[in-house]
C-alpha cells in the first residue's frame, strides 16, 4: 500500500483561498518584489529589511482578496500589517540615523553605507510594488497612506546615503589636502637643510683634507682652565645646532 504523500511546502499559507494562478507563480524562494494578480485577488511578495552582508531574502506576503481584504492582520486593531513592515525598516534607518549623527572618520561612514546600501535597493523595490498595486486597486486608500509613507522611506534613504557619501568625499579631501600641506613643508625643509649643507660643505672639505689643528690663542686658556673651554664650545655647538634645527623645521 503507497502512503499518503504530504502536501508541497508553500510560502504561502495554505489556509489564504488564492487562486491556483498565483500560487504557481510562488516558487520555492521569495524571489523578487512583486505583485501577483489574479482574479481579483493580489498577492504582494515584499522583503523583510535587509541587513549588510546578507544574500539571502526573506520574504514577506501579503495577500489582498477581491473583497479587499488583508491577510494576514496587522499587529494592532486598524492596523495595516504591510505597515509593520515599514515600521521595522524605519526602525532600522533610525538606528543608522543615530550612528550618522556621532560618525566622526571615514570608518564610520563606511559602516553607514555599508548598512544603507541594500536599505535602499529594498525600500526602492518596495515602493516600486505598492505603487504597482496602488494603480491595480486605485480605491484602496490604505495602498495610498502606505505608498506615500514608502516613499518618504526611501527619500529619507537617499538623503542619508547622498549625506555619508558627501562626508566620506570631505573627509577623503581634507585628508589630501592636509598630506599636501605635510609634503609642501617637508620640501622646504629640505631645501633649507641642502642650502646649510651646501654653505658648510666646502669648510668641511677642508677641514677633512688639511685638518684644523692651528694654532688659535686658545691653548693657553685650555692648558689653565681645561676641559671648560671645550665643554663650552661643545655646548655652543649643541646651541646652534638646536637653533638650526628649528630654523629649518619651521612651518610658514
Amino acid at each position: 500500500m503507497t502512503p499518503p504523500t504530504s502536501p508541497p511546502k508553500t510560502l504561502v499559507p495554505s489556509d489564504w483561498g488564492l487562486p491556483a494562478e498565483i500560487r504557481e507563480r510562488v516558487g520555492d524562494e521569495a524571489g523578487r518584489q512583486r505583485v501577483l494578480q489574479a482574479d481579483g485577488h493580489l498577492l504582494l511578495v515584499l522583503h523583510a529589511p535587509p541587513r549588510a552582508g546578507e544574500d539571502h531574502r526573506v520574504g514577506r506576503f501579503f495577500w489582498r482578496d477581491r473583497d479587499g481584504k488583508w491577510r494576514p492582520q496587522g499587529p494592532n486593531h486598524g492596523a495595516h500589517a504591510i505597515a509593520e513592515l515599514l515600521g521595522e525598516y524605519e526602525a532600522i534607518v533610525n538606528d543608522v540615523d543615530s550612528q550618522e549623527d556621532s560618525a566622526a572618520d571615514s570608518s564610520d561612514y563606511f559602516e553607514i553605507l555599508s548598512a544603507v546600501h541594500p536599505l535602499i535597493r529594498s525600500a526602492n523595490n518596495l515602493l516600486g510594488v505598492l505603487e504597482e498595486a496602488r494603480n491595480l486597486v486605485p480605491k484602496d486608500r490604505a495602498l495610498i497612506l502606505l505608498r506615500d509613507r514608502a516613499y518618504a522611506l526611501s527619500r529619507r534613504l537617499d538623503l542619508m546615503h547622498h549625506e555619508a557619501k558627501t562626508n566620506i568625499d570631505y573627509i577623503v579631501a581634507q585628508r589630501a589636502e592636509e598630506q599636501a600641506h605635510s609634503a609642501r613643508h617637508q620640501m622646504q625643509a629640505t631645501y633649507r637643510l641642502n642650502l646649510l649643507a651646501a654653505f658648510f660643505f666646502p669648510l668641511t672639505s677642508i677641514g677633512a683634507v688639511f685638518g684644523m689643528n692651528l694654532t688659535n690663542g686658545l691653548e693657553g686658556w685650555d692648558s689653565v682652565a681645561g676641559p671648560y673651554p671645550l665643554l663650552t664650545l661643545v655646548a655652543l655647538g649643541m646651541g646652534l645646532g638646536v637653533f638650526l634645527t628649528t630654523l629649518v623645521a619651521r612651518h610658514d
